[in-house]
């Protein structure tokens, strides 16, 4: 595989961390689906997950949820992208054992990494990280290719593909638009207005918290 962003190179520079308005770096490598170029997803929303290990026992109870729900994802019009060191080889083994076993045939792509590139680029792991494994990490990529949120599990600790649907939703819901969501948000419930930034709008508010603590009109 190969990146395709000066910033990720390994020769002891320190690659900065990626963070939430960055450009996501490109990268081009063989996937369970052939040759995949991250660019090539650009004008769709798309959601780039890490896992540490095939044949894992967290990483496989994700993988079927991710699969059973692969559908809703499409229709919110975001697609999924697996990722992790090992190799194609071994994606390929791990998907034809869920397959067989579990009964569920995964339908989204599993890149493969086993240098380290994507992983380093992505923030996944320290650039001197010399162990194969990655954190749990989700990125929530905007139609434009810019990280729009991430989330870091550890090994230990599996994720919810529910929660991941409603961070898609709630970012579709806040791109581009003057609104905020709550805590809890949950598509079509009711979002707020950004505050105010005036002592004349504070001080004229009919409540206390009327500035900085409203629903946005029409929701």
């Amino acid at each position: 595989m190969q990146t395709d962003d000066a910033s990720t190179a390994t020769d002891g520079a320190v690659i900065p961390p990626l963070r939430i308005g960055d450009v996501v770096p490109d990268f081009t490598a063989r996937s369970t689906q052939g040759m995949l170029r991250l660019s090539d997803f650009r004008g769709r929303w798309l959601v780039f997950f890490s896992h540490p290990a095939d044949f894992t026992p967290v990483c496989t109870s994700e993988f079927i949820t991710l699969a059973s729900q692969a559908p809703r994802f499409e229709m919110m019009g975001c697609a999924l992208i697996g990722h992790s060191v090992d190799s194609l080889f071994s994606h390929l083994a791990w998907i034809r054992a869920i397959r067989d076993d579990l009964g569920v045939s995964v339908p989204f792509p599993i890149v493969e990494d086993p240098t380290l590139e994507i992983a380093r680029a992505f923030g996944m792991v320290p650039a001197d990280v010399r162990h194969a494994s990655t954190v749990r990490a989700v990125y929530f990529i905007d139609p434009d290719g810019v990280l729009a949120a991430s989330t870091a599990y550890p090994v230990a600790v599996g994720r919810s593909v529910e929660e991941m649907l409603r961070i898609l939703a709630a970012l579709q819901r806040t791109h581009g638009e003057t609104v905020m969501t709550p805590e809890g948000w949950q598509p079509g419930s009711a979002v707020l207005a950004p505050p105010c930034f005036t002592a004349e709008d504070a001080l004229a508010a009919e409540r206390a918290t009327g500035w900085f603590y409203r629903e946005a009109d029409g929701t």
